[in-house]
């Protein structure tokens, strides 16, 4: 188990949206004093995998199998679902209903820019080593994708939007998760990472997940909204007209927050949400365009990996540019 942290948060809860002075030019936010954090290599970015799902042994997905392209909801459901490695590229539109579930070892990937899977999500529940990339998710009725007890997960280069609850939640003990170059726009509830202040006993010490390159495009709250993981890594995401809030650390998390670019956010990133206590926040090198300040304190376990990122400034052109489908 890792380390305990060296420091704690100490504000009130939040039950309503936190407001701060707009900052019409660009700015630095820096590093809380004692945070353990660590520095990125001064390169730019990359659509290779970073952050966490390259730890615990790396995420593979399908691997070298064979691809199978498929067309339709069943031969979908039958080729997730079915034992060992598999590479299962989606073409054209699949409608699905209620969560699928995904077994372990897959590489799901969509073909083109129009690949979209409709009306329901994928479960990635009690398994390791799934990766899903390039694929339009769109009006589903639960989540989009719904991570659980499941390890070594590269959720990449999808687009979301107009779904009835979360787009990319992970909860329940999951844990080497990377969520990178995805689009979230005409939806409320972006990313959950932890369900419940009460899941402590099976979260703490795990639910740490890369969160970078991502566009939250007009999209509401939670990109992410955290409990119990640290460290939680949120860089290089380019945040425009976000309407609720950006980042939000609660029930013990640790959350470094680098490298983003807050676009006519005035509510970028705080600690404690709702009913939920404060967790930590460390902010460093993020670029603002009329935006709010943020709120951070306490401190972050290290960050053991290395990684590569661009600098806040160039990061809404390169996410403008990279996120989504139809671009790997």
């Amino acid at each position: 188990m890792a380390p305990e942290p060296t420091g704690t948060a100490t504000p009130k809860s939040r039950s309503r949206r936190w407001r701060g002075p707009l900052i019409a030019a660009a700015a630095l936010g820096l590093a809380a004093t004692g945070a353990l954090v660590a520095m990125p290599n001064a390169n730019a970015a990359t659509f290779n995998m970073q952050g966490w799902a390259t730890q615990g042994g790396g995420t593979s997905g399908g691997g070298s199998a064979s691809p199978v392209t498929v067309t339709t909801a069943s031969a979908l459901i039958s080729n997730m679902q079915a034992s060992g490695s598999r590479v299962i590229r989606v073409s054209g539109t699949i409608s699905i209903s209620g969560m699928q579930k995904v077994a372990a070892n897959k590489t799901i990937i969509g073909v083109g820019s129009g690949a979209t899977i409709t009306g329901g999500g994928l479960n990635v529940a009690s398994v390791s080593n799934v990766i899903i990339r390039n694929i339009n998710f769109r009006n589903w009725g639960d989540d989009a994708i719904n991570v659980q007890y499941s390890t070594r997960v590269w959720i990449d280069h999808n687009s979301f939007s107009n779904g009835a609850d979360g787009a990319v939640d992970i909860k329940r003990a999951s844990d080497y998760v990377t969520v990178s170059w995805n689009r979230f726009f005409s939806h409320d509830k972006s990313m959950l990472l932890g369900h419940s202040d009460s899941n402590g006993g099976e979260d703490r010490g795990k639910l740490r997940v890369t969160y970078n390159n991502n566009y939250f495009d007009g999209s509401n709250q939670r990109h992410p909204r955290v409990r119990f993981g640290n460290p939680v890594h949120v860089f290089n995401n380019y945040y425009r007209n976000v309407g609720s809030y950006g980042v939000a650390s609660t029930c013990e998390a640790g959350v470094l927050v680098e490298g983003n670019y807050f676009e006519n956010v005035e509510d970028p990133f705080h600690r404690g949400e709702g009913s939920s206590p404060a967790g930590s926040l460390v902010a460093r090198n993020n670029h603002f365009v009329n935006s709010g300040s943020g709120d951070q304190g306490g401190s972050v376990r290290s960050i053991p990996y290395s990684y590569q990122m661009d600098s806040a400034s160039s990061v809404k052109a390169s996410v403008q540019s990279g996120a989504g489908t139809g671009k790997i």
